[in-house]
């Protein structure tokens, strides 16, 4: 075995990180092993080191291994999956970064990062296996449902202006199979339009399947959307993507700004040529699906920081709904309060009856980092814990503790004052301070949108609907 030249320092700080690492010579001898290496392998590095590293893992060959690879091309592997069978018979998935060392202009061996991927890759399987026979049996059984949105227009509450007209472009969107993006932030309803966009749709009869791309790494992620084939180089059995399932349906990408760029290419010629390839195959299949996508940063800043790709973003954008949040739609909050109470006095079996003028005040004042999944949850919190009649500010949670004397404040104001409607008040709280903000910025839209922290879309709309000109 040839002598590598590392000091022993080196070695010790590899042992304390979580990844495994691997390291072999020129040859495809084992040098090192780090402690999480042989955790994972449940090989012991003094068995290990100074043999061959397909004498270790027999299921691999020159043709599939990662590191054998890059000491035949020279060139580095990023997160490409790998699946072996270990000596003890077991089935490991990792997520290999492989790189070349080099000195005087030779390779004297590779340098393998290896993240344990093995319980994710079952489980994801189990879910499309679990996925593939809802679907075949539903085919079956015509009349079954054979999707799993539940949602529909009727669910989302809201009769602010921005909501109806939201609700309006929703459903013309349904019409029609053209991509939609929707953006809001965490807790603002995407998936209840995506849903509801779905279930108006003509498609309404078909598969929805949903994936959240920032739940997986990018590896795994491909062979999930698009399948992969029995031999391929990750080691992987036949099995159809997300894409063959919905086939005739939806599939809905949510955090697609997760999805790492080169995917995302990949994603943008399904969408132009109607066609997949599975990982690992050569003939490509032509798929009928939906495009719902959704992301929690407005696309301009989404795309500013190359986390989404333009010419993706173009292509989805041909029906875009940007959701408000909870803070800039206040005139709802009493029709959600209303409804989250009949939710959960049928869920828990209370008998509330309302909330208190108090805690009404507290709610309209409060920002609602958290908007309308909060409020939710700030309801379902107080109704498990108490069976009462009218919920009060003692029975609120801490985080609105620092809302109580301003909100008392406003209360006690507006009773020494002529009472107006609550629209209307807000409507020129909101117009003043739009107002403001854009002789502020010089009408700078972007930096007024920033400013006031609302979606670019949404201060355009406002701009209008106020008719503030410069």
């Amino acid at each position: 075995m040839r002598k590598f030249f590392f000091g022993e320092n080196i070695f010790e700080i590899l042992d304390y990180l979580d990844e495994g690492i691997h390291i072999i010579d020129d040859r495809g001898n084992i040098v090192y092993y780090n402690r999480a290496a042989q955790r994972l392998d449940e090989i012991e590095g003094d068995k290990a080191i100074g043999r061959h590293i397909l004498e270790i893992y027999p299921s691999l060959t020159y043709e599939t291994s990662t590191l054998l690879k890059v000491i035949k091309t020279w060139q580095p592997i990023f997160n490409v999956e790998q699946t072996f069978v270990n000596y003890k018979g077991d089935r490991i998935t990792t997520l290999n970064t492989s790189l070349p060392i080099k000195a005087n202009g030779k390779i004297i061996g590779a340098l393998e990062i290896s993240k344990d991927i093995t319980q994710v890759r079952r489980l994801s399987e189990k879910i499309l296996d679990l996925q593939k026979e809802l679907f075949n049996d539903n085919n079956k059984k015509p009349n079954k449902s054979k999707h799993t949105a539940k949602y529909t227009f009727v669910d989302i509450i809201g009769q602010s202006e921005e909501m109806l007209r939201l609700k309006s472009l929703a459903l013309k969107a349904s019409m029609v199979s053209s991509p939609v993006l929707i953006y809001g932030k965490t807790g603002t309803g995407k998936e209840l339009f995506v849903q509801s966009i779905h279930n108006a749709s003509p498609r309404k009869n078909k598969p929805f399947i949903a994936q959240n791309c920032a739940a997986l790494p990018s590896g795994l992620l491909e062979s999930i959307l698009f399948g992969t084939v029995k031999g391929s180089f990750t080691g992987a059995e036949d099995r159809p993507g997300l894409f063959e399932l919905a086939n005739g349906g939806t599939l809905f990408l949510d955090e697609i700004n997760s999805m790492p760029l080169d995917l995302q290419a990949k994603l943008l010629r399904v969408i132009q040529d109607g066609s997949i390839r599975r990982v690992g195959a050569v003939k490509t299949i032509d798929v009928d699906v939906r495009i719902i996508a959704a992301i929690n940063v407005p696309p301009d800043e989404a795309i500013e920081k190359k986390q989404i790709r333009r010419d993706l973003y173009y292509r989805l954008n041909v029906i875009t709904l940007g959701l408000p949040e909870l803070k800039e739609r206040p005139e709802d909050i009493p029709l959600l309060v209303e409804y989250f109470i009949d939710k959960y006095n049928k869920v828990l079996g209370r008998s509330v009856k309302r909330v208190s003028k108090d805690v009404m005040d507290l709610f309209l004042n409060y920002h609602w980092p958290g908007n309308v999944r909060e409020l939710e949850h700030v309801i379902e919190g107080i109704m498990t814990l108490n069976d009462i009649e009218e919920i009060q500010s003692k029975h609120l949670p801490i985080q609105f503790k620092n809302t109580k004397s301003k909100s008392t404040a406003t209360r006690r104001l507006t009773e020494s004052i002529t009472i107006r409607p609550l629209r209307e008040a807000v409507e020129e709280t909101e117009r003043s301070i739009i107002y403001e903000a854009l002789k502020k910025t010089d009408w700078n839209i972007t930096k007024t949108s920033e400013l006031i922290r609302i979606p670019r879309q949404t201060l355009q709309y406002k701009m209008k609907k106020y008719k503030l000109k410069r």
